[in-house]
């Protein structure tokens, strides 16, 4: 098996369930593994695997971190077949000053 790992994509979003953060865009870290066997008419576009998360995140401006991972893993699930593992973690750096605040979504197929 192959393995993809997009790491460190950052960009601003609006995401979070308390007002302030429904109320301004916050930095949002991405970070993606995806496990993929090679086969030859199978193809998987990690820019196009990095423009779907920062998309998807900036235009549906989740409320749960929770539910933006649900939707993403599956989103990628269908665009690209090829995926046999799937580890999306999305971190929020900014909402305490002390910690990095990480949510992350695992699935075997």
């Amino acid at each position: 098996m192959n393995t993809i790992y997009i790491e460190a994509l950052t960009f601003d979003a609006v995401i979070g369930i308390l007002p302030h953060e429904r109320k301004m865009v916050q930095r949002v870290v991405a970070e993606c593994e995806i496990g993929y066997l090679r086969e030859s008419d199978s193809f998987i576009d990690y820019a196009e695997v990095s423009r779907m998360i920062v998309s998807m995140l900036q235009e549906r401006q989740y409320g749960l971190v929770e539910d933006a991972l649900e939707e993403i893993t599956a989103a990628l699930k269908t665009a690209f077949p090829a995926i046999k593992s799937l580890r999306l973690k999305l971190c929020k750096p900014d909402i305490l000053s002390n910690c990095r605040v990480c949510v992350e979504k695992a699935i075997k197929y």
